[in-house]
């Protein structure tokens, strides 16, 4: 059963949270203390079932009426596991959005029925494209308020239509809902009897998920074992994930920094020998030789290609920080297991997301997302991020506060 990490974007009050809570509530996946949420819900005067309240946890949220942070959730049915996330719709909650957006497989875009296709859609849309989702969702929510017209469902269709032609997602499902009434979220509503498609869960359940199987074999050493105890005098294990593609017993790889070439001749999973390690497994690999390999070493096929290696660097980057990006000082650029110090060159385009436009920016504040360039202290292996998304991020960290200051999308 694999799983499906999907996140959720629309408007302000356009029913993320309430669409999550309809979901888990339909689909028995409610724990007993979120049931104990929904039964407390006459504190702030409400007098129906607030579905939101499952998400929205903090109580200084729910006095709002707002979701402020990035909500997980997690949820199985017989078919799949789920892991959702609920970002703010909040212009100046960007960055949490893109946080969000980066480990998702696939996006849920609400778009109210009353309001139709607006400024904030076209930024969710435009944040999901940069961070690689290609399969989108568009949850047309509340249809239940305008009488389930099939009219406004289609105008609603052809106007994301033409937005997808600057994003390029590779599927595109619409699905006319009403979170609140619960319309076309675990089974059909006859109030749509037009609509000819799944419902929004069995369309999450067979949904092909996209795997980093098909790219390049990646690992990166997390922890090299040496016991040197009386019954392992000779063990010698490099402990970590495998990032993407695979990797099977007698393959001959390539280790970087080194540039060493080696054979696989044993892989462990979970304390048992195992004849291959695919993508998102945490394995030991042990070669047939003693190299010199440490934390933060990549591992290769030696007859695919290799990462890309240099400390000349061009990437994407979001902005996280209340104190703005500075031309010049050292950061601290952490990419999975290894880091470098990095000093940020230049900037050299900011991107709007209202417009689409790309503007000449000295400086990146709080939410800016922005192409840059920047020089490491030594090599980095890499991908680019549109070719391989699990080796293609890093994180900048302010060296003085430790502070994540930075999301990196390396081109």
């Amino acid at each position: 059963m694999n799983t499906l990490k999907f996140i959720t974007a629309g408007n302000v009050d356009d029913g993320k949270s309430t669409l999550i809570g309809r979901l888990l509530y339909d689909s028995n996946s409610i724990s007993t203390d979120h049931l104990g949420v929904l039964a407390s819900t006459n504190e702030i005067g409400q007098e129906t079932i607030d579905l939101a309240l499952i998400t929205d946890g903090l109580r200084a949220e729910r006095e709002q009426g707002i979701t402020i942070d990035v909500a997980y959730k997690y949820f199985a049915t017989e078919r799949r596991k789920f892991i959702i996330a609920d970002a703010p719709g909040h212009q100046q909650y960007t960055r949490n959005m893109v946080t969000a957006a980066s480990v998702s497989d696939l996006i849920i875009i609400l778009i109210d029925a009353r309001k139709g296709i607006t400024e904030q859609t076209k930024r969710h849309a435009a944040v999901a494209s940069l961070m690689g989702i290609k399969k989108v969702i568009v949850a047309i929510n509340k249809m239940d308020l305008i009488g389930y017209d099939v009219a406004v469902y289609e105008e609603i269709k052809r106007g994301f239509e033409g937005l997808n032609k600057q994003f390029n997602f590779s599927e595109l499902i619409y699905i006319p809902i009403s979170a609140l009434n619960g319309d076309n979220i675990v089974s059909l509503s006859s109030n749509t009897h037009w609509y000819k498609g799944k419902p929004l869960l069995e369309v999450l359940e067979t949904v092909e998920v996209d795997t980093q199987l098909e790219n390049n074999a990646r690992f990166q050493v997390q922890w090299v074992i040496r016991p040197q105890t009386k019954g392992y005098l000779d063990y010698r294990g490099y402990a970590g994930a495998v990032l993407s593609g695979d990797f099977n017993l007698g393959d001959h790889v390539r280790i970087l920094p080194s540039n060493i070439s080696a054979q696989i001749i044993g892989i462990e999973k979970n304390l048992q020998s195992v004849d291959k390690a695919v993508a998102g497994e945490n394995v030991v690999l042990h070669f047939d030789a003693d190299i010199d390999i440490s934390r933060g070493d990549t591992i290769f096929l030696d007859i695919e290609d290799a990462p890309i290696t240099g400390n000349q660097l061009n990437s994407w980057i979001s902005w996280l920080d209340n104190q703005a990006l500075q031309l010049g000082k050292t950061y601290i650029l952490q990419h999975r297991f290894h880091s470098v110090r990095v000093k940020i060159k230049s900037i050299n385009k900011k991107w709007d997301v209202n417009t689409l436009e790309f503007l000449p920016a000295q400086e990146l504040q709080l939410n800016d997302i922005a192409q840059i360039s920047l020089q490491t202290n030594q090599p980095l292996h890499y991908d680019a991020f549109a070719t391989n998304s699990k080796t293609g991020n890093a994180i900048l960290i302010d060296e003085t506060s430790y502070d994540t200051v930075g999301a990196l999308m390396f081109l």
